[in-house]
């Protein structure tokens, strides 16, 4: 009689291991600019909110869940506050403020808020479970230039009150150091490299100092330069679309 030779039993243990990859993303976020902390005369008194936030990054994830990240931002901000009377040379107060193109028609002159931003930083992912180690909450914190102005949008009439060199009077271009600190959720898809991506909070200290030899600004009572230091303390929320150049997760197998 033949011996019965027993059957091996085998089973397996799939587990999701971290990833090692570069990074390009795109974002979109609101921007608020804070009434209390804010210098006088900053951003949240120039300037209408809510501002639009679009930005490009680019970042390396190491397996550990730590990340380095640079990042450069366009902010569209909305209308100056107070446009005609902080520049009423440019304007005519006959009954509604205008400005008066070359030919004596209306120009309709459009004042708004523009930023640019170039910052690098790092950060770490906080796992939340070992079903994916890639996923989880994340601290950042990145540092860099910031520069806003206000720019002057035209139609077709000419008006060189606000072109050219006369508009550097008024557009309160300044320039300064940026810190940002950030929270948020951080999801990367083990299935498929188009959808990840991470949603965050951000606070944003912007220490910055006008860049014109001379300022005109009859709200600030300002005419020549303009020496003051300025602080902005913004709030942002922003979500970003993630894609990972390396390909899928890696899995590690254990037979036991």
């Amino acid at each position: 009689m033949a011996a019965i030779t027993p059957r091996a039993a085998a089973q397996i243990k799939l587990t999701q291991d971290t990833m090692a990859t570069p990074i390009v993303g795109f974002s979109f976020g609101t921007m608020f600019a804070s009434d209390k902390m804010s210098t006088d005369n900053g951003v949240y008194d120039l300037y209408k909110g809510p501002y639009l936030n679009y930005s490009l990054e680019a970042g390396y994830k190491f397996k550990s869940n730590w990340f380095v990240m640079a990042d450069g931002s366009l902010v569209f901000g909305r209308e100056l506050k107070n446009a005609a009377d902080r520049m009423p040379a440019a304007f005519s107060h006959d009954t509604v403020p205008i400005v008066i193109g070359t030919n004596g028609t209306d120009a309709t002159a459009s004042c708004y808020n523009r930023a640019l931003s170039l910052r690098v930083g790092g950060g770490k992912i906080f796992t939340l479970g070992h079903r994916n180690p890639n996923s989880g909450i994340m601290l950042m914190m990145n540092a860099g230039i910031m520069q806003q102005k206000t720019v002057f949008v035209m139609n077709d009439v000419n008006a060189p009150q606000l072109q050219g060199d006369y508009a550097r009077l008024y557009d309160h271009k300044r320039r300064g150091f940026t810190l940002t600190e950030s929270v948020g959720y951080w999801f990367m898809s083990s299935k498929s490299n188009f959808f990840n991506f991470k949603v965050a909070f951000e606070v944003t200290q912007f220490w910055n100092h006008s860049v014109r030899e001379y300022v005109i600004d009859e709200v600030m009572d300002l005419h020549g330069p303009d020496n003051t230091k300025y602080f902005d303390l913004l709030y942002s929320v922003k979500i970003t679309w993630m894609f990972p150049l390396k390909g899928k997760t890696a899995y590690d197998y254990y037979f036991f």
